[in-house]
Order: C-alpha cells, then structure tokens, then sequence
C-alpha cells in the first residue's frame, strides 16, 4: 500500500519522453503535398491563402513515462485527430512521431500493427463491444488476435475483469450490463494486452453524469495500481484537472497551451484558456505550495503537504482559529512554507466573486 498522503496528486518524476510529436499537421484539401517541403515544413503562407483545412496545425508535445497528459479542447478543435495521428490510425500531412525508440512515421504497416496489438491500448467513446460474446470473450480477445493459447488468454482475462470491478460478471453479455459496466468492459479489453501506452478518446462522455464520475473514479484508482502512460481526450476542463498530470489546450487545430492544472489557472496564455479556468473552483486546482508564504515562526496549527489540493484540507483549515497558521512540506517530510488561514479565506472569497 501506498505511504502517499490522502489526497495528494503523484508528482513529475522527471521520466523520459514515452511519445514525442514535433511539428504535426494534418491538412485537408486538394495537392496538400505541394504544401510540404523537402524538410517537411509547411508553407504557410499557402496554406492561409488556401482552401485547406488544418484539422492539426504544427503540434509539438512530449508525453512522459508514467504521466496522463489530457487533450482539450471544444468539438471541432482536432483532439480526436491528434489522437489518431499519434497512432498513425490517420496519416499525419508532415510531423515526427516517435513512441519509445521507434520512428512511427518510418513504420511499415506490419509493424504498426504490431505495435497496436502489443504495445498499444485504445478506448473510444463508443464501447464496440461485441454482442455475441461474453465479458471475458470480449476481454480476451485482443489476446486471441495475438495467437495467446486460451487457458493463457482467459486466465489474464480473468485477471483484468478483476482490476475492473467486473468480478462475477464473466459470463454476461453486452445487453446484460449497465453503460457503466460496458465501458469496464472496454477499458478492461483494452488493458488485456498489457500496452505500454493508453489512448482514451473521450471515454465516458456518452455516460450520464453519475456514472460518469464514477468511471472517473476508477480511472484514478487503475492509474494509481498501474501506472500506465496515457494520452486522455476530452472536452470537460472539470474532468481534466480531475484526471490529468498535466494539459494541452486545443484551439482550431493548434495546441495554445500546455501545463499542469495549476499552471493554466494560475498563468493562462491567453483569453481562450482563462474562459475555459473560469468556472473552476481555485480550491479545487491550486496545491498548498501555489499559495505558500515564507515560513516565519514554528507556532503552526497543523501540516498540509506542498502539493494537496486546498478543497481537500479545507474543513482542517476554515475550522481553525482565525490568524492561524499551517507548516507546508514537501516529500522528504521538510517544512518548505506557512500557509496562513486568511489566504485560503481570500482565495475562497475570490471564487465566489468570480462566479
């Protein structure tokens, strides 16, 4: 069992890029190759003054090793073809695309398969699940595609019912399950490969609101059990700060933004990001460290970790006395600012204000 400290968001480690995309675009119109360059630049200046449609304009991001990195952005902004070009599911236009040491744009159409089935795991906003099979038929059977004998295939199968919370429900078929239990379904096929990165495309947007916070939830808790790579598509800034290390903001085709929750709400780029920070709770993004004060003094009437979200020590710190103080520390247990209780009254206020 983890020693974290409930309620504390796992920090960066510093982990080597596990996908890096340079200069991506996909463009749609007529002779879009005349727009790309011996270098695989794109001119511009012709695409502007063209009918073409840049559907990805110029991404450029890293996703780290262990990290959930969330794409945002409303309907139309090119999230969902992003997505697909990192997997080569849609042909990039121009761009570099590389996942661990391979050269994805240099890949064959074998070995790209290849690495969709053992390296790659994909969960899309529609289950698809097949309505003929059973939970742990349709569990199983990225595993059967990959030639796994079937006592192997049910066993881990089985398994990954298990990590779902499907347990008892192997027999079932698709029309037997709620629509909460169906996307388990999906995610758990999509985890039976054992991928060593995790595409979800708005996975539970088609869910009603509570389930959907549920799917939420346990989304958290695989991530925290497996600590999978994941590049996660949405349009719901709340779900994002919910579920993401860090975010890149997508506006007609262009990422204008990438950051940590905090980052975005405390320094938007421009207005586009600040209208999407807005409606957020700032005690539900900002971390006690954002909001620390030099430490002077040891009178403090309490402790709160340098990277615990304010919503989560928010009875401990309005209960206190006023003028009250909390030390502020880091991992290694070391006090590293003073929190005052005012300023959390202030920032609270300052919410309400806004709204």
């Amino acid at each position: 069992m983890s020693d974290q400290p409930a309620g504390e968001r796992p920090q960066s480690t510093g982990a080597a890029a596990k996908l890096c995309c340079k200069h991506v675009w996909k463009i749609f119109g007529d002779d879009v190759p005349s727009l790309i360059g011996a270098d695989g630049s794109v001119d511009e200046a012709r695409f502007e003054s063209g009918d073409y449609i840049g559907a990805v304009r110029d991404a450029s991001f890293e996703v780290h090793d262990g990290e959930t990195f969330v794409i945002m952005g409303l309907s139309g902004s090119g999230k969902s073809t992003l997505l697909r070009c990192m997997t080569r599911l849609i042909e990039p236009s121009t761009g570099e695309i590389h996942f661990e040491s391979e050269d994805l744009m240099q890949a064959s159409e074998a070995q790209l398969i290849d690495m969709r089935r053992h390296k790659m795991g994909m969960v899309f906003q529609h289950f698809a699940l097949l309505p003929n099979r059973s939970v742990i038929g349709n569990v199983a059977l990225p595993l059967e595609v990959q030639g796994i004998g079937k006592a192997e295939r049910e066993q881990r199968a089985l398994d990954v019912i298990k990590l779902v919370g499907l347990e008892g429900r192997e027999q079932y078929y698709p029309r037997e399950l709620s629509g909460g239990q169906q996307q388990r379904v999906g995610i758990a096929r999509s985890l039976a490969g054992e991928p060593d990165i995790w595409f979800l495309d708005e996975p539970f947007s088609a869910l009603d609101p509570l389930i959907r916070r549920e799917m939420q939830d346990e989304f958290m808790r695989l991530q925290n059990v497996l600590h999978k790579t994941i590049v996660f598509i949405t349009h719901d800034f709340d779900e994002a700060i919910r579920l993401a290390d860090r975010i890149a903001i997508m506006k007609d085709g262009a990422i204008i933004q990438i950051g940590t929750p905090e980052q975005l709400v405390l320094h938007p780029a421009t207005d586009y990001v600040e209208e999407f920070t807005q409606g957020i709770p700032r005690a539900k993004v900002l971390s006690a460290g954002a909001l620390m004060r030099d430490v002077d003094g040891d009178n403090f009437a309490g402790k709160v970790h340098a990277s615990v979200s304010i919503e989560t020590q928010l009875d401990a710190i309005l209960n206190a006395d006023r003028g009250a103080v909390f030390a502020v520390y880091d991992d290694e247990y070391n006090v590293v600012g003073a929190l005052p209780r005012e300023v959390v009254v202030e920032l609270l206020s300052a919410s309400q204000r806004q709204e």
